[in-house]
């Protein structure tokens, strides 16, 4: 996930401070709260807790991969004129750094929805898999950002961002927290559902094609088994392929995993080896409009991941 600002970065920052001073008048036009949201779980949690009393806006468009996304100067533009700016973390979206440095502190508070979670290392998921088989990974010190498959560590970051909502408007602090409490029940229902549907399972590993389950895995006591490492872009040699071939082999694995907003390529060329099926895990990194009015939200997508999971321990 390489940075490509510099002297385009000061640019962009000239076009917004331009933009921002001739049209600050937006912020008020309702009187509600304006909210502005990196990807879809960050809008869906605030979404969930800001209910009738904000307008939450999603700034990645939920058909595109966010891990590489970058902002436009319309985009900063639009973040200025927010009254919150929520994000996951430095290490999803790369981005996020450049731009609250560029923006008035004072007009637009920002919150990290992932601060205070101890993030799990690429080196440290490296280490955990060779128990299993021999991992390769082509970065170093990278942090892995995809905290929200946890429907626990979901919670914590619900209560952060409530915490920053509170913060931004208190006089509708009872309103946040009741709504922020209706949701985490409804997320410890559904930890509560993958800790009683993964109870007794035989074998734990099942293999995805990128590392993005890390930490649903560990909540739940399983072998996440990833074909490529924290990018969805990278592509793994013929020797990895032949090694993840034997691993599955060995283990009984039927199942490859790949999401919906990556190419299932890889996924299929190792299913294809193996004779096995092909199932999507949604890392929830984007639900479409159309999926969204059809009534799919974070839980239903988790719910219908448990029961795609469950096919690699019990079928």
């Amino acid at each position: 996930m390489k940075k490509r600002y510099g002297l385009l970065l000061v640019s962009m920052i000239v076009l917004i401070l331009a933009a921002c001073s001739n049209d600050t008048s937006e912020k008020e036009d309702d009187g509600k709260l304006k909210i502005m949201t990196t990807f879809y779980p960050m809008y869906e949690f605030t979404k969930n807790i800001a209910g009738d009393k904000a307008d939450v806006e999603l700034l990645i468009p939920s058909t595109i991969e966010p891990h590489d996304w970058e902002p436009t100067p319309k985009d900063i533009g639009n973040i200025q004129k927010a009254d919150l700016f929520v994000y996951n973390s430095d290490d999803m979206e790369t981005w996020v750094s450049d731009i609250t440095a560029s923006i008035d502190s004072s007009d637009v508070s920002v919150v990290e929805a992932s601060k205070g979670i101890k993030l799990i290392e690429e080196d440290e998921e490296a280490e955990e898999s060779e128990e299993e088989h021999e991992h390769e990974h082509e970065h170093s010190h990278q942090a892995d950002p995809h905290v929200w498959l946890s429907p626990v560590l979901a919670q914590q970051e619900v209560q952060t961002i409530t915490d920053a909502l509170v913060k931004v408007d208190p006089d509708n602090k009872a309103y946040y927290e009741t709504e922020s409490s209706k949701y985490i029940k409804k997320l410890k229902a559904l930890d509560e559902e993958y800790k009683t549907e993964l109870k007794g399972i035989t074998s734990n590993e099942f293999i995805t094609q990128h590392t993005a389950f890390s930490y649903l895995a560990k909540e739940y006591g399983l072998v996440q088994v990833p074909i490529a490492g924290l990018s969805p872009d990278e592509e793994p040699s013929a020797a990895k392929l032949a090694e993840l071939k034997k691993f599955a082999e060995e283990h009984e694995i039927n199942v490859i995993y790949f999401e919906e907003l990556t190419s299932s390529k890889v996924a299929e060329t190792l299913a294809n080896e193996l004779g096995a099926d092909t199932e999507v895990l949604n890392a929830l990194e984007g639900l479409s409009d159309e999926q969204q009015k059809a009534g799919e939200d974070y839980i239903t997508v988790m719910e219908e991941n448990l029961k795609q999971l469950k096919k690699s321990f019990f079928e």
